[in-house]
C-alpha cells in the first residue's frame, strides 16, 4: 500500500541559503559521507590521502552560483544545516588553495576547493543533482566512494542504501483524492488529520510538534526581520541591489489600503527570499528557493491581520500536507521540472494554509491550492548566472500575491462547483516538467539565464 510519509517538520527545513537541493541537501550529503567512513575498517584507512568530489547535473551546472562546493565543505567538516552559522559556511572556499582538514579515522586529510569537479556528461544520470564523494588514496586511486541524489527541497538518497520503512500513519492517503475521503468519513478538521499522523511519523508528541513548528514560524519571522533590516548589494557577479526595505518604507507611506496592504506582502516576501540569496538561514517552504512565499504572508498575518500563533500552526500542517502530496506524486525540485514545482507548490501550499486559518472547508481548501498551482504551471527555472536573485527573488512576491488571491477566488464562489481537482494540476505538472528542456531546469542555460541583457 503507496502511503505518503513525508512529514511536515521536514518539508520546513530550517538552514543555509541559497537553495535547499545545492546546499542543505548537499551538506547532509557531505556529513552522511564522514557518517559512512567511520565504518569502515582500518585497512582501507590507512590508504586515504585525500577526497574528491563530482558534481553533476544542475549541482555542476549552477554549484559555483549557489555555494554547493562550500555546501559539502561545510558537511564534510561536521556541520548541520539547521545548526550551522551561516557566516562561517558563507566564509569556506575563499579559492582553490585554502586548505581544510577533514577527519578520516584517525587522521585529518586535507580538502581543498580544487577537489571538486563540475562534470559536463550528463547523459547517464539517474537524477538531476547527482553528487560523488571519494577518498583516495595516494596514487589517486578510488578507496570507497558514494552517490548522492539531492532530489529537492533538502531531501538526499544514497544509491544502494535501502531507506528505512516508515511507520504507518493512522491516516494513510496517497493522493488528494484520498485525503478528502479521510476527512469526508472522519469528519476530523484537516489540521487534526495531519496532527496525527505527524505524532507517529516523528515520534513526537503534540506538544514537541507544536514546539517545532513554532521554532520554523520563529525563523520565517526572524529571516523577514533580518531581510527588512538589510541594505546593500547581494553576493555574486549581478550586482543586484536589496529592495526589501524600500518596499517597506513605501507601503508605510502610501494612503491606498490596497497598495499598501500589497506592497507590505510583497516587502515581507522580498525580506527573506534576499536572506536565501545571500545565503542566510531560511526556511524551506518547500524549497530554499521558494522560501519567500511563506514568511512573507506569515508575517503580514501575525502583524497586520491578528492571526494567532495557534492558527498559523493548523495552516503549516495543512500546507505540509499539500506540500507533500506535491512531492510524492511529481517533484518539488526546480532541477526535475522547473520552478513550477518550487513556487509553484509553495503558492499552493500557501493558498491553503490561508483556507485553513481562515477556517474554510477542506473542499475550499484544495481549490485554493490547485487554483494556484494551476496559474503556475509551465514555469522554468532559469536563474540568471546560477544565483537564486533573478528572477527568483521577484517571483517569491509574485508567488505570494497568488496564493492570496488563489484562496479569495477559491473562497468566494461555489466550492462543488470548482472543475479542477489538486491531484490532476500536481499530474499536469509532472508531465509538463518532463516535456520542459534541461535548459529550461535549473541548469542556467536558457531563458532569462541567457537574456542578452543580463549576460
Amino acid at each position: 500500500m503507496r502511503y505518503i510519509s513525508t512529514s511536515v517538520l521536514d518539508i520546513f527545513k530550517i538552514g543555509p541559503g541559497p537553495s535547499s537541493s545545492h546546499t542543505i541537501g548537499p551538506m547532509k550529503a557531505g556529513n552522511a559521507f564522514i557518517g559512512a567512513v567511520a565504518a569502515l575498517g582500518q585497512e582501507v584507512l590507512d590508504q586515504v590521502a585525500g577526497l574528491r568530489v563530482k558534481l553533476y547535473g544542475s549541482l555542476s551546472a549552477t554549484g559555483k552560483g549557489h555555494g554547493t562546493d562550500r555546501a559539502i565543505t561545510a558537511g564534510l567538516l561536521g556541520m548541520v544545516p539547521d545548526k550551522c552559522d551561516a557566516d562561517k559556511v558563507l566564509a569556506l572556499l575563499p579559492d582553490d588553495e585554502t586548505a581544510y582538514q577533514i577527519k578520516i579515522g584517525e587522521k585529518e586529510v586535507d580538502f581543498h576547493g580544487g577537489d571538486f569537479s563540475f562534470e559536463t556528461d550528463d547523459s547517464k544520470l539517474k537524477f538531476q543533482n547527482t553528487m560523488i564523494i571519494q577518498l583516495i588514496d595516494g596514487q589517486e586511486k578510488e578507496l570507497f566512494a558514494k552517490t548522492y541524489y539531492s532530489i529537492g527541497g533538502g531531501f538526499i538518497r544514497c544509491e544502494g542504501e535501502v531507506e528505512t520503512e516508515p511507520p504507518m500513519p493512522p491516516h494513510c492517503y496517497a493522493n488528494m483524492r484520498q485525503f478528502n475521503y479521510i476527512g469526508r468519513t472522519t469528519k476530523l478538521d484537516p489540521a487534526i488529520i495531519v496532527m496525527e499522523n505527524e505524532k507517529v511519523l516523528t515520534g513526537l508528541d503534540e506538544t514537541e510538534i507544536n514546539s517545532r513548528l513554532d521554532s520554523i514560524i520563529s525563523a520565517m519571522l526572524q529571516a523577514v526581520d533580518s531581510g527588512l533590516a538589510a541594505t546593500g548589494l547581494l553576493p555574486g557577479k549581478l550586482g543586484l541591489e536589496r529592495k526589501a526595505g524600500d518596499l517597506f518604507r513605501r507601503a508605510e507611506s502610501t494612503q491606498n489600503p490596497l497598495d499598501r496592504n500589497m506592497l507590505l506582502l510583497n516587502a515581507f516576501a522580498f525580506a527573506a527570499s534576499e536572506e536565501n540569496a545571500a545565503g542566510r538561514i531560511v526556511v524551506t517552504a518547500p524549497t530554499s528557493g521558494s522560501s519567500g512565499v511563506f514568511p512573507g504572508l506569515i508575517y503580514y498575518l501575525k502583524n497586520y491581520a491578528g492571526v494567532s500563533d495557534e492558527a498559523i500552526r493548523r495552516g503549516l500542517l495543512v500546507a505540509g500536507m499539500l506540500g507533500g502530496i506535491a512531492k510524492d506524486n511529481a517533484s518539488i525540485s526546480g532541477a526535475e521540472v522547473g520552478c513550477q514545482g518550487e513556487i509553484g507548490v509553495a503558492s499552493a501550499m500557501a493558498a491553503g494554509m490561508i483556507a485553513e486559518i481562515y477556517g474554510c472547508s477542506l473542499k475550499v481548501i484544495e481549490n485554493s491550492a490547485e487554483c494556484a498551482l494551476e496559474h503556475h504551471l509551465g514555469m522554468t527555472c532559469d536563474p540568471i548566472g546560477g544565483y537564486v536573485q533573478i528572477p527568483c527573488i521577484e517571483r517569491n512576491a509574485v508567488g505570494a500575491i497568488t496564493a492570496y488571491n488563489a484562496y479569495l477566488i477559491a473562497s468566494g464562489g461555489n466550492p462543488g462547483k470548482h472543475k479542477l481537482s489538486f491531484d490532476e494540476v500536481v499530474e499536469v505538472m509532472l508531465e509538463t516538467g518532463r516535456d520542459m528542456q534541461a535548459s529550461y531546469k535549473e541548469t542556467s542555460r536558457g531563458g532569462l539565464a541567457v537574456c542578452s541583457l543580463c549576460c
